[in-house]
């Protein structure tokens, strides 16, 4: 619990430099960046994480590293994490700085699961009415779950809404058994 008030801490910094500079969707992929990293390259993140390295000798890599790839205050504070010995927080700082750059932008990340695979129109269609549900840009994730039979279940960061075909069958189902008794 703790590891994530620091990181929600360490988010609303970069977040707060981002708005000031105008960059905050270039701040995020930026951060993005470095997460992805960590997460799909385990010698990096290594490097980045045992104690057995030099702090100033990470510092010249991660300098040499992103300098002209990413913004330089994103490098800077890439640098002040080291120094702080936070840098194991970095993934979960890029997932609180998303959560921050998501609500300032009012959008929602969406859960959609399906019965069978959409076309994009029909993707479309289900983002657009989504968002209008929602009152704000909804970001679908669609899945697909063969044994909710059709319909579709939407879940967003607090509730669910089941539209399965698989509940209505289990409601009739249930309204059946207790008419018979």
């Amino acid at each position: 619990m703790r590891d994530v008030t620091v990181s929600k801490n360490y988010a609303e910094t970069l977040f707060a430099l981002g708005n000031k500079h105008g960059a905050i969707q270039e701040y995020g992929a930026a951060l993005d960046t470095v997460a992805r990293l960590l997460d799909e390259d385990p010698r990096f993140r290594i490097f980045l994480e045992t104690p057995r390295i030099e702090d100033e000798a990470r510092k010249r890599v991660v300098k040499k590293a992103f300098a002209d790839a990413l913004p330089k205050n994103v490098v800077n504070f890439v640098l002040v994490t080291i120094d702080k010995r936070r840098q194991r927080l970095l993934r979960e700082i890029s997932r609180q700085y998303n959560a921050l750059v998501d609500a300032h932008l009012n959008r929602e990340h969406v859960e959609v699961t399906l019965a069978r695979a959409a076309d994009p129109a029909t993707e479309t269609l289900i983002a657009s009415r989504l968002s209008s549900v929602l009152g704000k840009e909804a970001i679908p994730h669609f899945r697909v779950k063969p044994d909710i039979i059709g319909g579709l279940v939407v879940r967003t960061s607090d509730t669910i809404y089941d539209g399965s075909v698989r509940r209505r069958l289990d409601g009739l189902r249930r309204q059946l058994l207790k008419a018979r008794v």
